[in-house]
């Protein structure tokens, strides 16, 4: 083989090559494509069942994905307010807060009526150890169910916190930090919405429900 044939064959399997990558890249783009709004759709049934599990029975009957505000916290952080209604009537609102646990950062959801009282708290997600840390999913124990009904009146502010510390929550036999980071970001999450109460209730439903 002379070359000029070997240059024409080096040639020849570059564009082979050329021809696969690009046939491997329409066909990634084709199916990221296709999956996406399976995944949209996915994530999109997973936040109703989320909202659904921190308000009670029959407390609203909005679209809250929909019927929404952003609001900038302390730190200029935006946070997503879901606001459920009953007709025409604001109940309160569902937004998530975060603390941090023994492993990592542990995302909550916590909805509040219009005076500051919770009305239910999930944890969303979090990495915990299981078996110790992981008694904050509602599906392993009842202590998260302890907030229902709390405010920053009641419990006193100094109660906010676990047994250990001089507070009124529970801790978990050999896991003190994931409770402790649990009802700090509870709290906060009332102080939040204490702050931004009036904010929150001025946005009404036609502003409210425009997609973020």
């Amino acid at each position: 083989m002379n070359l000029d044939q070997f240059r024409e064959k080096l040639g020849y399997h570059s564009l082979v090559l050329g021809v696969i990558a690009l046939a491997a890249s329409a066909s990634l783009a084709l199916t990221d494509n296709s999956t996406h709004g399976a995944i949209k759709a996915a994530e999109k049934r997973d936040l109703q069942q989320s909202l659904a599990q921190v308000l009670p029975s029959g407390f609203a009957d909005n679209d809250l994905l929909k019927d929404q505000v952003t609001v900038k916290d302390a730190d200029g952080n935006a946070v997503v307010v879901y606001l459920p209604r009953l007709g025409a009537t604001s109940k309160g609102a569902v937004f998530e807060v975060s603390g941090r646990g023994y492993a990592g950062e542990i995302k909550i959801l916590m909805g509040v009526d219009p005076a500051g009282r919770i009305v239910g708290v999930r944890v969303l997600k979090h990495q915990e150890t299981p078996g110790l840390g992981d008694k904050i999913e509602a599906a392993k124990a009842r202590w998260i169910y302890d907030f229902d009904g709390k405010s920053l009146g009641q419990p006193a502010p100094e109660k906010w916190a676990v047994k250990k510390d001089g507070g009124q929550f529970d801790q978990f036999a050999g896991a003190t930090i994931t409770p402790r980071g649990v009802v700090k970001a509870v709290k906060g999450g009332l102080e939040f919405f204490a702050a931004h109460k009036d904010e929150i209730f001025a946005a009404p439903p036609a502003v409210a429900g425009k997609e973020p």
